[in-house]
């Protein structure tokens, strides 16, 4: 196994500390599980090292019967399952609403997404042997290990979400046990929802009537509209972001790129949480026409991305890329950020454009 500085090396780092950092785009297209080296990393804050044989995981709050269980337990009493699923950033594209103007937080291009496959238990088979009151208005909190300023980081999803067949609790990326950044030794996945609700180094479930207080649930990862500021941003009055945009990226050839005059192969990924993704359209022209491309998608896999590639004739000058997805409900992505910019710039989903010259 590589080393976490090999690993880093590897990625474009945004921040040192928390550890931020995503892959270039040309390598997130080179295969439909991304392998967990390239896999983008998000964190709020310190990488917590667990020594996997004392770990313990707490269920308490609503519930019948509270729970203490290692992961010997957890692969003992519970089925395995895998979900294939793609996991993306809130924050994934913010780089485009900050061309716009000023937004906080990392810069990210398209490269805070990432498939794989999830190996682990299902959270629903360990609520159900808790007692759970399934039809109940309730909510499902996570708190870990890491800390963000100084407390625990902690988030919730709602029960029907948690008792959902594809949420787990994973103890293993693509077949092998997690790498530290990326949660070892246990971690949720919320297939369909933004990352940041699917916390790492999970340390306890607390079963409750209310969402977390968490300043990560209760004040960050609001969505607002274009006239609201850092200054007046009411976090009450803000929309919780959990199912993520219809999106869709540009992967290769990279921005800047020099082509022969030609057919060129475009290619990259579009993702739509839990719908299909019916179509995608590449232009070579700023968007004035449009070509479709062809899609590659895992049947199997209802919460994962779709691959397109379409070859594009290009004649000398200066060309924009731009690709638009459509989803099964004929939804498709605004065509500028501007429509869409937020001061926290979250959930950016304009048509991805990407210039290139031609010789």
């Amino acid at each position: 196994m590589s080393s976490l500085a090999e690993r880093r090396a590897r990625l474009i780092v945004h921040e040192e500390e928390p550890y931020n950092a995503e892959p270039p785009l040309a390598r997130l297209r080179a295969s439909y599980r991304t392998t967990a080296d390239d896999f983008y990393v998000r964190s709020h804050g310190d990488l917590p090292e667990i020594n996997a044989d004392g770990y313990r995981l707490r269920l308490d709050g609503a519930i019948p019967t509270a729970l203490e269980l290692s992961l010997d337990d957890m692969r003992s009493r519970y089925a395995k399952a895998t979900v294939t699923a793609t996991m993306q950033c809130a924050g994934n594209r913010r780089a485009d609403m900050r061309a716009v103007a000023p937004v906080s937080g990392d810069p990210w291009d398209g490269g805070a997404i990432g498939t794989a496959d999830w190996t682990g238990i299902r959270l629903g088979d360990v609520l159900r042997e808790a007692g759970i009151a399934e039809s109940a208005d309730l909510h499902v909190a996570f708190e870990s290990h890491d800390l963000v300023e100084g407390r625990p980081y902690g988030a919730s999803i709602p029960l029907a979400k948690a008792l959902a067949p594809e949420t787990l609790l994973a103890f293993a990326m693509n077949g092998a046990p997690l790498l530290p950044e990326h949660g070892f030794p246990l971690r949720v996945v919320v297939p369909g929802f933004a990352g940041v609700r699917s916390p790492k180094w999970l340390k306890r479930i607390t079963v409750q009537d209310h969402p977390s207080d968490n300043p990560i649930q209760a004040e960050d990862y609001k969505l607002f509209p274009s006239d609201v500021t850092a200054e007046t941003a009411d976090p009450a009055r803000g929309h919780t972001i959990n199912t993520m945009p219809l999106n869709a990226a540009i992967c290769e050839p990279a921005r800047g790129a020099r082509l022969a005059a030609g057919a060129n192969t475009v290619r990259g990924y579009a993702v739509s949480g839990d719908r299909t993704v019916v179509r995608v359209d590449v232009s070579g022209n700023g968007g004035r026409t449009w070509a479709q491309a062809a899609l590659e998608h895992d049947a199997r896999a209802r919460f994962a991305w779709t691959f397109w590639t379409i070859d594009l004739d290009l004649p000398p000058g200066e060309h924009e890329l731009a690709v638009r997805a459509w989803d099964e409900a004929g939804q498709t992505q605004p065509a500028l950020p501007d429509d869409t910019w937020n001061y926290k710039g979250y959930l950016s989903a304009a048509w991805h454009r990407v210039r290139v010259t031609v010789e």
